[in-house]
Formats: C-alpha cells, structure tokens, sequence
C-alpha cells in the first residue's frame, strides 16, 4: 500500500523555522511532481509550494522568500523549509505527490501535519 508519511510539524514562536518531510512509501516506482499545501481552520486548502522532478518550483505569493521546497528523488521524498514564520501560516500542511505505482500514474496526499505559530 502507498503511503505519503508527513512529519515536522510543530508548534513555533513567530520569525521562527520549522522544516517538514514528506516521504513517499510502498511499492513506489517513480515520482513526478511533488508539492505542500495547507488549508487553515475555516479556509480552503491552497498551494503552498510545488516542485516538479526536474527541480523546477512554484511558490503562492505569500511564501515567497520565506519557504523553499526541495526534493530526494532517490528516497522519493519532498521537503518544505519554513522561516520567518507568521501566524498566518498556522494550518495542516498537506503534501501531495504524482506516483508511479502498480503499473500507473496516480496522485496522493498525506495525511497532513499540523503547523502552529504563535504570535
């Protein structure tokens, strides 16, 4: 069974980093694009960041030059770096990955990490 398992959530003062990791697990064969979303209490979820196989990456306007993403395509696992965090950030931090699995393309979610920034 594939699995997308999230951690490094956390609770964390403002201006503060928090670093989580999404690896894929299971009978895995290739992973394309890989990306973090979020979704606050009472908001849809939204992009957070995107990154394709080749490295090519996608930011939302609100994280730009706060947030990298990054990816092991060896381990099939994606990475998002959180800094200067605001309380705006606080939300469950979903991952998502285009995998290659049982003879198919399909994509998947995480089970999401919650993120907490206090003012």
């Amino acid at each position: 069974q594939v699995q997308l398992v999230e951690s490094g959530g956390g609770l964390v003062q403002a201006g503060g980093s928090l670093r989580l990791s999404c690896a894929a697990s299971g009978s895995v064969f290739g992973a394309d694009a890989m990306g973090w979303y979020r979704q606050a209490p009472g908001k849809q979820r939204e992009l957070v960041a995107t990154i394709t196989s080749g490295g090519n990456t996608n930011y939302a306007d609100s994280v730009k030059g706060r947030v990298t993403i990054s990816r092991d395509n060896l381990k099939n696992t994606v990475y998002l770096q959180m800094n200067s965090l605001k309380p705006e950030d606080t939300a469950v931090y979903y991952c998502s990955a285009y995998l290659f699995t049982g003879g198919r393309w399909a994509n998947y979610w995480g089970q999401g990490t919650q993120v907490t920034v206090s003012s």
